[in-house]
C-alpha cells in the first residue's frame, strides 16, 4: 500500500465532540474530543465495548448526525457547512452503508434494491440497471437478483446490501456491525467481501465492530472507550497490549489468546503471529 502522503484523504475528524441533552441537567457528553484521520485505500476497523462510543462516531462519520464540537471533512467537504439537503446528497454520492439488519426495501427485487440509491442521484435506467447486475454479480449474487429480500438467507441480503452501497461508487463503505446478525460461517464469507472489495477495487473501507477477530486483517485498528481513541495502530501493535484491551472489556482475536496462553505455560512464542496461518506456524516450530 502507498504511504498516507502519496494518498488522498478521504476522512478528517479534528476535535470531534458530541454531546447530547445539551443545555439541560441530563447533558452527557459521549465523545470527548475525536481525531481520526483516514486515508483512500485504507481499510481501518472502528472496535470498542458497549456504550465506548463508536456507533456515534458512526453516525458521525455517515453524516446521519452533526457534531457539537469540532471540524468534519468528507472527501474535502466540509460536513459542517452543509445544510440538510446537501447531507442528502453527500449520504447518497460519498457513503456506501452497509447495516447489520440489511435495510432492504422487502417488496422490490435484489436488483431494484441496488438500482435504487442510482435512482435517487439520477442515473438513466438503462446504465443504473446495468452497474447494479455488474454489482451483484460481484458479490456473488447474480442467480438471485430477481428474488425479493424474504427469500433470500441473511447472508444473501447482505451481499445485495454491499452491492446497492457499492451503486454511486462510494468515497467510503462504512459498515455497522454487517456481520452481528449472521452465524459465524457466513459472516466470514461476507468479511471475505469487503477485504475482495478493498484489496482489488481499492475501496475505503470503515468496519465498526466489537468483534476482534474481524478487525485482524485491517490495516488499522481504532481502539474506542469512554468516548475517546485510546489506540491506534496496525493490528500487530493493538492486539499484543492484552490486558489494557481486556481492562476495557474487549478480547484478543482467538489466535492471538492461544499465543499468550502458550507463552505463559512456558512455551517461546512471539504473541504477535495474529493470522491463522501464522499462529499454526509458530506452534509447529515449537513441536518439531
Amino acid at each position: 500500500m502507498r504511504d498516507n502522503k502519496e494518498r488522498r484523504l478521504i476522512i478528517d475528524l479534528k476535535g470531534i465532540k458530541k454531546r447530547f441533552f445539551e443545555g439541560t441537567e441530563n447533558e452527557i457528553e459521549v465523545l470527548k474530543g475525536i481525531d481520526l484521520q483516514v486515508y483512500e485505500g485504507e481499510f481501518v476497523s472502528i472496535v470498542g465495548a458497549s456504550g465506548s462510543g463508536k456507533s456515534t462516531l458512526m453516525n458521525i462519520i455517515g453524516a446521519l448526525d452533526r457534531a457539537s464540537e469540532g471540524s468534519y471533512l468528507l472527501d474535502g467537504v466540509d460536513i459542517n457547512q452543509a445544510d440538510d439537503n446537501e447531507l442528502s446528497h453527500i449520504r447518497n454520492k460519498k457513503i456506501g452503508f452497509v447495516f447489520q439488519t440489511y435495510n432492504l426495501i422487502p417488496r422490490i427485487s435484489a436488483l431494484k434494491n441496488v438500482e435504487r440509491p442510482m435512482l435517487y442521484a439520477k442515473v438513466p435506467g438503462a446504465e443504473r440497471t446495468e452497474r447494479a447486475k455488474e454489482l451483484l454479480k460481484l458479490v456473488g449474487m447474480e442467480d438471485r437478483m430477481k428474488h425479493n429480500p424474504d427469500e433470500l438467507s441473511g447472508g444473501q441480503k447482505q451481499r445485495v446490501a454491499i452491492a446497492r452501497a457499492m451503486a454511486n461508487h462510494p468515497a467510503i463503505l462504512l459498515a455497522d456491525e454487517p456481520t452481528g446478525a449472521l452465524d459465524s460461517k457466513t459472516g466470514r464469507l461476507i468479511m471475505d467481501i469487503f477485504h475482495q472489495l478493498n484489496r482489488e477495487q481499492g475501496i475505503t473501507v470503515v468496519l465498526i465492530t466489537h468483534h476482534m477477530n474481524e478487525a485482524e486483517h485491517a490495516d488499522r485498528v481504532i481502539v474506542m472507550n469512554d468516548g475517546l481513541v485510546v489506540m491506534d495502530g496496525k493490528p500487530r501493535e493493538v492486539f499484543t497490549r492484552k490486558k489494557e484491551l481486556e481492562d476495557i472489556g474487549l478480547a484478543v482475536p482467538d489466535t492471538v489468546s492461544l499465543l499468550f496462553s502458550l507463552r505463559e505455560a512456558g512455551m517461546d512464542v512471539p504473541v504477535d503471529a495474529i493470522t491463522v496461518e501464522e499462529c499454526a506456524d509458530v506452534i509447529a516450530k515449537n513441536f518439531t
